[in-house]
Protein backbone atom coordinates (compact mmCIF):
# COMPACT_ATOMS: atom_id res chain seq x y z
CA UNK A 1 0.00 0.00 0.00
CA UNK A 2 1.67 3.60 -1.15
CA UNK A 3 2.58 5.63 2.45
CA UNK A 4 0.56 8.35 2.82
CA UNK A 5 3.40 11.38 2.29
CA UNK A 6 3.51 14.84 4.00
CA UNK A 7 6.26 16.70 1.93
CA UNK A 8 8.38 19.15 4.13
CA UNK A 9 11.53 19.41 3.10
CA UNK A 10 14.46 21.93 4.44
CA UNK A 11 18.22 21.60 2.44
CA UNK A 12 21.24 23.30 3.31
CA UNK A 13 23.83 22.19 0.65
CA UNK A 14 27.86 21.68 2.28
CA UNK A 15 30.71 21.40 0.39
CA UNK A 16 29.86 17.85 -0.90
CA UNK A 17 26.30 16.91 0.64
CA UNK A 18 22.90 17.40 0.18
CA UNK A 19 21.24 17.30 3.44
CA UNK A 20 17.28 16.27 2.73
CA UNK A 21 14.51 14.84 4.75
CA UNK A 22 13.72 11.45 4.81
CA UNK A 23 9.85 11.19 4.03
CA UNK A 24 9.41 7.85 1.75
CA UNK A 25 13.17 6.10 1.22
CA UNK A 26 12.72 1.77 1.28
CA UNK A 27 15.40 -0.13 2.66
CA UNK A 28 16.49 -1.72 -0.60
CA UNK A 29 15.20 -1.01 -4.28
CA UNK A 30 12.91 -3.91 -4.21
CA UNK A 31 10.55 -2.45 -1.88
CA UNK A 32 9.94 0.25 -3.38
CA UNK A 33 5.94 1.28 -3.46
CA UNK A 34 6.10 3.56 -6.88
CA UNK A 35 2.46 5.63 -7.11
CA UNK A 36 0.02 3.58 -9.13
CA UNK A 37 -2.27 4.70 -11.80
CA UNK A 38 -5.24 5.83 -10.79
CA UNK A 39 -3.05 8.75 -8.13
CA UNK A 40 -2.31 12.18 -8.31
CA UNK A 41 1.52 13.54 -8.51
CA UNK A 42 1.74 15.67 -5.52
CA UNK A 43 2.53 18.94 -5.67
CA UNK A 44 6.42 19.51 -6.07
CA UNK A 45 8.88 21.89 -7.44
CA UNK A 46 12.09 21.02 -9.23
CA UNK A 47 14.93 23.36 -10.57
CA UNK A 48 15.86 23.13 -13.91
CA UNK A 49 19.50 23.48 -15.32
CA UNK A 50 19.76 27.22 -14.59
CA UNK A 51 18.58 26.70 -11.37
CA UNK A 52 15.08 28.43 -11.91
CA UNK A 53 12.38 26.68 -10.23
CA UNK A 54 9.79 24.49 -12.25
CA UNK A 55 6.48 23.74 -10.94
CA UNK A 56 5.62 19.97 -11.92
CA UNK A 57 2.13 20.75 -11.66
CA UNK A 58 2.18 23.90 -14.26
CA UNK A 59 4.05 22.19 -16.71
CA UNK A 60 1.36 18.88 -16.35
CA UNK A 61 -1.41 21.44 -16.86
CA UNK A 62 0.24 22.58 -20.73
CA UNK A 63 0.31 19.02 -22.39
CA UNK A 64 0.15 15.44 -21.24
CA UNK A 65 3.59 14.54 -19.40
CA UNK A 66 6.12 11.92 -20.10
CA UNK A 67 7.75 11.91 -17.03
CA UNK A 68 11.26 9.89 -16.95
CA UNK A 69 12.79 9.43 -13.43
CA UNK A 70 16.58 7.99 -13.58
CA UNK A 71 19.32 7.34 -11.79
CA UNK A 72 21.88 10.07 -13.11
CA UNK A 73 24.22 11.16 -16.18
CA UNK A 74 26.89 8.79 -14.39
CA UNK A 75 24.47 5.84 -15.02
CA UNK A 76 24.66 4.71 -18.86
CA UNK A 77 21.23 2.82 -18.89
CA UNK A 78 20.06 5.80 -17.82
CA UNK A 79 22.08 7.66 -20.40
CA UNK A 80 21.08 4.84 -23.11
CA UNK A 81 17.19 5.35 -22.63
CA UNK A 82 17.81 9.02 -22.62
CA UNK A 83 18.99 8.85 -26.17
CA UNK A 84 16.21 6.64 -26.99
CA UNK A 85 13.62 8.33 -25.80
CA UNK A 86 15.06 11.39 -27.85
CA UNK A 87 14.75 9.47 -30.68
CA UNK A 88 10.91 8.86 -30.33
CA UNK A 89 10.81 12.89 -29.06
CA UNK A 90 8.87 13.75 -32.75
CA UNK A 91 6.72 10.98 -32.60
CA UNK A 92 5.88 11.74 -29.15
CA UNK A 93 5.51 15.81 -30.02
CA UNK A 94 2.50 14.66 -32.88
CA UNK A 95 0.76 12.80 -30.01
CA UNK A 96 0.68 16.18 -28.09
CA UNK A 97 3.25 14.92 -25.41
CA UNK A 98 5.92 16.58 -23.40
CA UNK A 99 9.24 14.62 -22.33
CA UNK A 100 10.22 15.52 -18.50
CA UNK A 101 13.28 13.55 -17.25
CA UNK A 102 14.10 14.25 -13.48
CA UNK A 103 17.42 12.94 -11.60
CA UNK A 104 18.94 13.34 -8.51
CA UNK A 105 21.64 15.23 -10.62
CA UNK A 106 22.24 18.85 -9.60
CA UNK A 107 21.30 21.45 -11.86
CA UNK A 108 25.21 22.26 -12.87
CA UNK A 109 25.53 18.60 -13.83
CA UNK A 110 22.05 18.91 -16.02
CA UNK A 111 23.66 21.55 -18.16
CA UNK A 112 26.35 19.25 -19.06
CA UNK A 113 23.68 17.52 -21.03
CA UNK A 114 23.43 17.29 -24.89
CA UNK A 115 19.82 17.32 -24.17
CA UNK A 116 18.73 20.68 -25.75
CA UNK A 117 14.92 20.71 -26.62
CA UNK A 118 12.13 22.56 -25.71
CA UNK A 119 10.24 19.92 -25.67
CA UNK A 120 12.45 17.52 -23.80
CA UNK A 121 13.19 19.49 -20.36
CA UNK A 122 15.99 17.63 -17.73
CA UNK A 123 14.88 18.77 -14.50
CA UNK A 124 16.83 18.45 -11.06
CA UNK A 125 15.54 16.40 -7.95
CA UNK A 126 18.55 16.75 -5.98
CA UNK A 127 16.64 16.63 -2.62
CA UNK A 128 14.79 13.50 -3.65
CA UNK A 129 11.51 15.16 -3.49
CA UNK A 130 9.84 13.80 -6.33
CA UNK A 131 11.39 10.74 -5.87
CA UNK A 132 9.91 10.17 -2.35
CA UNK A 133 6.79 11.58 -3.58
CA UNK A 134 6.65 8.86 -6.12
CA UNK A 135 7.67 6.35 -4.06
CA UNK A 136 10.77 5.46 -5.80
CA UNK A 137 13.31 6.54 -3.36
CA UNK A 138 15.38 3.45 -1.73
CA UNK A 139 18.90 3.34 0.29
CA UNK A 140 21.81 1.76 -1.20
CA UNK A 141 23.73 -0.76 0.78
CA UNK A 142 26.74 0.73 2.32
CA UNK A 143 28.90 -1.24 -0.20
CA UNK A 144 27.30 -0.43 -3.24
CA UNK A 145 27.32 3.20 -1.58
CA UNK A 146 31.46 3.19 -1.20
CA UNK A 147 31.80 2.31 -4.79
CA UNK A 148 29.40 4.91 -6.01
CA UNK A 149 31.12 7.21 -4.11
CA UNK A 150 34.43 6.71 -5.08
CA UNK A 151 34.03 5.98 -8.48
CA UNK A 152 30.87 7.03 -9.97
CA UNK A 153 30.38 10.69 -8.48
CA UNK A 154 26.84 10.38 -7.32
CA UNK A 155 25.03 12.95 -5.19
CA UNK A 156 24.97 11.82 -1.63
CA UNK A 157 22.14 13.07 0.91
CA UNK A 158 22.87 12.97 4.36
CA UNK A 159 19.24 11.89 5.68
CA UNK A 160 17.88 12.25 9.41
CA UNK A 161 21.32 13.07 10.29
CA UNK A 162 23.01 9.69 9.27
CA UNK A 163 25.18 10.19 6.15
CA UNK A 164 23.18 7.76 3.20
CA UNK A 165 22.83 7.63 -0.02
CA UNK A 166 19.76 6.96 -1.71
CA UNK A 167 18.41 6.83 -5.47
CA UNK A 168 15.75 6.00 -7.35
CA UNK A 169 14.26 3.13 -8.80
CA UNK A 170 13.89 4.26 -12.65
CA UNK A 171 10.48 4.62 -14.11
CA UNK A 172 8.74 6.00 -16.09
CA UNK A 173 4.65 7.76 -15.97
CA UNK A 174 2.45 8.95 -18.46
CA UNK A 175 0.53 11.89 -16.73
CA UNK A 176 -1.85 14.04 -18.15
CA UNK A 177 -2.91 17.61 -18.01
CA UNK A 178 -4.62 17.26 -13.99
CA UNK A 179 -1.74 15.21 -12.95
CA UNK A 180 -2.96 11.95 -12.83
CA UNK A 181 -1.07 8.78 -13.48
CA UNK A 182 -2.71 7.09 -16.56
CA UNK A 183 0.60 4.61 -17.04
CA UNK A 184 3.76 3.67 -14.93
CA UNK A 185 6.43 1.40 -15.22
CA UNK A 186 9.38 0.81 -12.24
CA UNK A 187 11.46 -1.71 -11.95
CA UNK A 188 13.88 -2.18 -9.40
CA UNK A 189 16.61 -3.72 -12.04
CA UNK A 190 17.88 -0.79 -13.46
CA UNK A 191 19.45 -2.39 -16.43
CA UNK A 192 15.57 -3.00 -17.66
CA UNK A 193 14.18 -0.01 -18.95
CA UNK A 194 11.04 0.34 -20.71
CA UNK A 195 10.67 -0.20 -24.51
CA UNK A 196 10.00 3.21 -26.61
CA UNK A 197 7.58 1.13 -28.53
CA UNK A 198 5.45 0.86 -25.83
CA UNK A 199 5.85 3.73 -24.15
CA UNK A 200 4.41 5.00 -27.20
CA UNK A 201 1.56 2.87 -27.00
CA UNK A 202 1.40 4.44 -23.30
CA UNK A 203 1.11 8.23 -24.90
CA UNK A 204 -1.87 7.30 -27.33
CA UNK A 205 -3.64 5.36 -25.13
CA UNK A 206 -4.04 8.90 -23.05
CA UNK A 207 -4.16 11.03 -26.04
CA UNK A 208 -7.17 8.97 -27.23
CA UNK A 209 -9.15 9.81 -24.22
Amino acid sequence: MLKAIILACSIAVTASVTAATAINIADQAEKVSPLLPGLTVPAITLKDKTGKNVVLAERFAEKTTVLIVYRGGWCPYCSKQLANVQKIEAELADLGAQIIAVSPDSPEKLAETKIDSPNYQLLSDDSLLLSQALGLAFYLDDKTATIYRNKLGVNFVSLEGKAKVALPVPAVFVIDKQGLVHFQYANPNYKVRLTESLLLAAVKSVSEQ
